[in-house]
């Protein structure tokens, strides 16, 4: 996941398991707050300013909250169509009712 800022360019990157955290102090304390825990990252720009590079990586991080995986996915409850639902009423012929007379 990558981001462009005025400044900055941030991104992280998945890695398998074991590598842990391999980052700059500042993005490190944010990436292990958010919960990571194998990834890298990489930056170009003015990276020397704390503010833009601390909120770069944070961009990058909201940016991964995007996605949504299989194991956030809501379970889905199937309804019958309307078609199914009503087969006895739809299947009854239709016999047209005479109009009722209204007397005020």
């Amino acid at each position: 996941v990558f981001t462009n800022s005025p400044y900055l360019s941030s991104g992280i990157n998945a890695e398998y398991g074991g590598t842990g955290l391999v980052s700059a102090p500042i993005p490190k304390k944010l990436l292990s707050m958010a919960g990571f825990e194998d990834c890298y990252t990489c930056a170009t720009g003015q990276t020397a300013t704390l503010g833009n590079f601390a909120k770069a990586t944070f961009a990058a991080i909201a940016a991964t909250y995007s996605y949504l995986t299989p194991d956030m996915w809501s379970p889905t409850v199937f309804t019958n169509s309307p078609y199914q639902e009503f087969t006895d009423y739809l299947a009854k012929p239709f016999v047209k009712q005479p109009k009722k007379e209204v007397k005020y």
